[in-house]
């Protein structure tokens, strides 16, 4: 079983890399967010979760190991498979469905593309007490008051929930330093473009 691959980013795509680790190239499956962390970099090194079928052996990357064990819980619960999780890690941030999860917010859980109610309401069930030993990133612990600030005035505003979290992340990777008044004036000016 694979844990961990480090190695030069040969091609990439918001949902996949191939990666090259000396000589050998794996196909690895990876999150939106994961792929925003990998942008522009040369070589990376990801934690891998190894999904074995009967006819398949596909690999999930993962750029911190918080997401990875997400990614494992998602997994675990009965109707969600690799790809689904996937997905789910894509519409939002590990800390964010953690909290989510924790909270008992099935209505935040259920504005993740690909999740209904019934599938919300069994993470809630099922992951409520098992996520509690998911680390929180350590760029995300920094920004995490700031971030939801900046989504919560998007969202007053009118915005989108999902769309505000979007765009607050995107603001958030690339200029990490922002204060919540510079935050909210970058956001409103992507979102009115």
């Amino acid at each position: 079983m694979i844990g961990y691959l480090s190695g030069k980013i040969k091609s990439s795509k918001p949902t996949r890399l191939l990666l090259d680790v000396n000589g050998v190239g794996y196909v690895v499956n990876i999150s939106i967010n994961t792929f925003e962390k990998i942008t522009n970099k040369e070589a990376v090194s990801l934690f891998v979760h190894t999904h074995v079928k009967e006819d398949s052996i596909s690999l999930y990357g993962f750029y911190n190991e918080s997401e990875k064990e997400m990614f494992e819980h998602l997994i675990s619960v009965n109707g969600i498979g690799p790809k689904l999780a996937l997905g789910v890690l894509s519409g939002i941030t590990t800390e964010d469905l953690k909290e989510a999860i924790e909270e008992g917010n099935v209505s935040r859980i259920v504005s993740v593309p690909g999740i209904g109610r019934k599938t919300a309401e069994r993470l809630v069930l099922e992951l409520k007490t098992k996520v509690r030993d998911v680390v929180a990133e350590e760029s995300g612990t920094t920004h995490h008051g700031v971030k939801q600030e900046a989504v919560a005035a998007l969202t007053t505003l009118g915005y989108n929930m999902a769309i505000a979290e979007k765009t607050i992340h995107g603001i958030l990777s690339s200029s990490p330093a922002c204060t919540l008044e510079e935050l909210i004036k970058k956001a409103l000016g992507e979102l009115n473009r």
